[in-house]
């Protein structure tokens, strides 16, 4: 028998297993996932369908690859997540570079500073180089 569940019933699904492999995380880690997840599945609520696609995509890749690092205790084994490649970051819109460069100032516990001049994207960008 196939179970036939609707996008918004797959979102919930990915969303709340993505909040539980974050119980296992240490305290700062997991607050700052559960905030990012957060936003990040309410920023595309109302996506378009190929968004959507992505979106999904991208996430179920993240939660099976923190699923492997955690084990099956739920507890980070090693290291947690991954690099990300030069071709990955070139793919990414300039809000996506600002919104990565943001989340690893989030990470790193360093505040973030707003470019006074507008030019936030492409002063991401020269950070990163």
């Amino acid at each position: 028998m196939a179970c036939h569940l609707s996008q918004s019933q797959r979102v919930r699904i990915l969303y709340k297993a993505i909040l539980r492999l974050h119980r296992g995380l240490p305290a700062e880690l997991r607050e700052l996932g559960d905030n990012y997840t957060r936003d990040e599945f309410k920023r595309h609520k109302k996506c378009n369908e190929a968004e959507a696609t992505l979106f999904m995509t991208e996430w179920t890749k993240y939660a099976l690859t923190l699923s492997e690092q955690m084990g099956l205790r739920g507890k980070a084994k090693s290291k947690i997540g991954e690099p990300v490649s030069e071709d990955d970051l070139q793919s990414l819109r300039d809000e996506q570079v600002v919104q990565l460069y943001e989340l690893l100032l989030a990470a790193k516990g360093e505040p973030s500073d707003p470019d006074p001049q507008g030019g936030g994207a492409t002063t991401a960008r020269k950070k990163q180089e």
